[in-house]
């Protein structure tokens, strides 16, 4: 069963969103990201609870942001400047993978890549499968943002969401250890199925396996590994056979054929029209 394609958004005026996203493409809006923020390095501050943060940034540096779909513009009151809002697998990508922006805690502590890696981990169980889900697409050039409206982990976009709907529905399924529960039975994967379906998406599953390895040093991402498996509903009426609307070549030739059977059959018709006639006839003289 083929994969749909990618639904882009209508632009007002006639844009063509297909051909724009196609002059801009997302590796080089990332590109231009992580240059202008390595110039200058901005900081982002975590928040007391959780791992999301807060980065401020340059208006030049929000436009890119906001092209690249990293985090969501947000108003600070008292607060000049430009801030965005960033989850913690996009704190963690822009800080360890791109290592274009440097973190502190909430008391203003500067934070490496393993205190900030222990503290995310320790704030969620679940976030070194969930950060390497998110790093396999993001290093892919897919747009990652959250999936929770859909009943998944993440949901991954071609290119900026403005322009385009999302194609993948993400679940992301540790290999060998139970996680949520996720995918543990068939009903699981069947209501997945279901909810992806039914908002015009693909279901991929991101299994996330890894090589005998603890997962408290950032290094241990290089031994994480992820395996795509996307998964389709088997729909019986839309597998079975359908003949195909012919082309015209193919149209006249079956009419050739009908005309020729139907000359095959009328000559068999009149010949075996004649012999009853004539089996009439003869038993006629005898009698």
């Amino acid at each position: 069963m083929d994969l749909p394609g990618p639904r882009w958004k209508k632009g007002k005026d006639g844009k063509d969103f297909a051909a724009l996203a196609v002059a801009n493409p997302m590796s080089s809006i990332s590109a231009e990201l992580h240059a202008s923020l390595k110039d200058l390095e901005p900081v982002a501050i975590l928040s007391s609870e959780g791992g999301n943060a807060i980065l401020g940034v340059t208006p030049e540096q929000a436009t890119l942001l906001n092209r690249a779909a990293f985090g969501l513009a947000v108003e600070i009151a008292g607060e000049e400047g430009e801030w965005f809002q960033l989850g913690p697998e996009e704190v963690f990508f822009l800080c360890h993978a791109l290592k274009c922006i440097t973190v502190e805690s909430e008391n203003k502590k500067h934070m490496c890549e393993r205190e900030l890696w222990d503290h995310l981990s320790s704030t969620s169980e679940s976030f070194p499968e969930m950060y390497k889900a998110y790093e396999h697409l993001r290093l892919k050039n897919w747009v990652v943002r959250s999936g929770l409206q859909y009943g998944a982990d993440f949901v991954a976009y071609r290119h900026h969401p403005a322009l385009v709907h999302s194609e993948f529905a993400v679940i992301v399924v540790p290999e060998g250890k139970e996680f949520g529960g996720r995918l543990k039975v068939w009903s699981d994967l069947l209501c997945a199925l279901r909810a992806s379906g039914s908002v015009a998406k693909t279901l991929l599953v991101l299994t996330i396996s890894r090589r005998s390895c603890e997962l408290g040093f950032p290094d241990c991402l290089e031994q994480l590994i992820a395996h795509e498996r996307t998964i389709t509903r088997w729909i019986p009426q839309q597998c079975r056979e359908q003949r195909q609307k012919p082309s015209r070549e193919e149209a006249s030739r079956e009419e050739q054929e009908h005309i020729r059977e139907s000359v095959v059959f009328n000559y068999w018709g009149v010949i075996l029209g004649f012999t009853i006639l004539s089996s009439l006839l003869v038993y006629k003289l005898k009698f």
